[in-house]
C-alpha cells in the first residue's frame, strides 16, 4: 500500500488516478454503458457506480459520526463478508443514468472527497483514532488507509478492468 507524506499528497494521488480512470471512458458510447462482456465482471456504468458508492459511503460514515448517529460499517445490514448486495445497491442507485452523467458525478465526488480529506488535521488523517469509524475495525486503520483503499487502489484496479473491457469490445 502506498505511503503518503501529507494529506495533500494523498489528495493529489486521488486526483491523478481518478483522471486516469475516468479518461478511459472517453469514446465509450452511451449504448455500450451497460454492456457486460464475458471476462469482465462489471459494465462500464457499474464500474463508475462502484466507485461512487464507496466514496459516498466513506463520507456517510464520517457524517453519521459527526452528527452523533450510529454509523454502520460497511453499511446498514451488511457484513464485510457479504459485499455483493452492497455492490448491487451501488448499481441500483445509479441505474439509468447516462454514462456522461456518471462521469461528471464521479469527478464531482472526487472533488468532494478531496475537500473533505483536506479539512482534517494531519494527525487525524495519519494516526489511528482520528475518527471512531476509522478505528472501529480490528485493524484500527487511520483515515488515510480507508481513503486509499476506497479511491486510489480501486481507481487503478478498475482502470485495468475498463481497458480490458474496451479491448474485448
Amino acid at each position: 500500500m502506498n505511503e503518503y507524506q501529507s494529506k495533500q499528497a494523498l489528495a493529489d494521488e486521488i486526483r491523478r488516478t481518478a483522471n486516469l480512470f475516468i479518461g478511459e471512458f472517453d469514446g465509450i458510447s452511451e449504448a455500450d454503458a451497460n454492456l457486460l462482456l464475458s471476462g469482465v465482471d462489471r459494465t462500464p456504468a457499474q464500474m463508475i457506480a462502484y466507485q461512487l458508492g464507496w466514496m459516498n459511503l466513506i463520507r456517510s460514515w464520517d457524517a453519521d459520526e459527526l452528527a452523533g448517529r450510529t454509523f454502520a460499517m460497511p453499511a446498514e445490514g451488511v457484513k464485510w463478508n457479504q459485499l455483493g448486495g452492497l455492490y448491487e445497491k451501488f448499481y441500483a442507485d445509479h441505474a439509468g443514468k447516462p454514462l456522461s452523467q456518471l462521469c461528471e458525478e464521479f469527478m464531482a465526488t472526487v472533488d468532494g472527497i478531496n475537500a473533505w480529506l483536506l479539512h482534517f488535521t494531519d494527525d487525524e488523517v495519519f494516526e489511528p483514532g482520528g475518527r471512531k469509524w476509522a478505528s472501529s475495525t480490528p485493524s484500527n486503520w487511520p483515515i488515510w488507509k480507508w481513503v486509499h483503499i476506497n479511491t486510489v487502489a480501486p481507481f487503478k484496479a478498475f482502470r485495468g478492468k475498463i481497458r480490458k473491457w474496451k479491448k474485448m469490445r
